[in-house]
């Protein structure tokens, strides 16, 4: 159960790491332009090129590594507290992104469509299942 958890946390944490990856190369896969692209990935008013790629290239990692970590979870030998504490810290972070997408601030701060939609539809709760998905693996290991 606790890989299960841990693959079903990793694998969507892997593929947004990819496409992060794939962006920070200047790419804008799998949309056909880059103000496409900036409309459904981010969403703010007035903007039209996507982040500085050393910055996407940044996020990618701190993806990768957070996948990584989710599956180091479960695995109950390895990392102590302080891996168990990592752990909880992600859970929040992930599902505080998953709910702010659902608020009014949010919504005013990032109204561009199709990014609103996709938002509520996909990213807010892809953000859920991880943050869940942390929080199974952190009372698994203090179980």
């Amino acid at each position: 159960m606790n890989m299960l958890a841990g693959a079903l946390t990793f694998v969507p944490l892997l593929t947004i790491a990819f496409a992060h990856f794939v962006w920070a190369l200047g790419s804008t896969w799998p949309i056909r332009n880059e103000q496409l692209l900036v409309q459904t990935v981010f969403g703010a008013p007035g903007a039209t090129k996507m982040p500085n790629r050393l910055l996407t290239f940044v996020i990618a990692v701190l993806l990768l590594a957070a996948g990584i970590i989710a599956l180091s979870l479960a695995d109950h030998t390895s990392g102590g507290i302080g891996l168990t504490v990592v752990g909880a810290v992600l859970a929040l972070v992930f599902l505080g992104r998953g709910v702010l997408g659902y608020t009014a601030q949010w919504r005013a701060r990032f109204p561009v469509e199709p990014f609103a939609t996709l938002d509520r539809r996909n990213y807010s709760p892809l953000s859920l299942w991880i943050g869940v998905g942390f929080l199974i693996l952190v009372v698994m290991r203090l179980s």
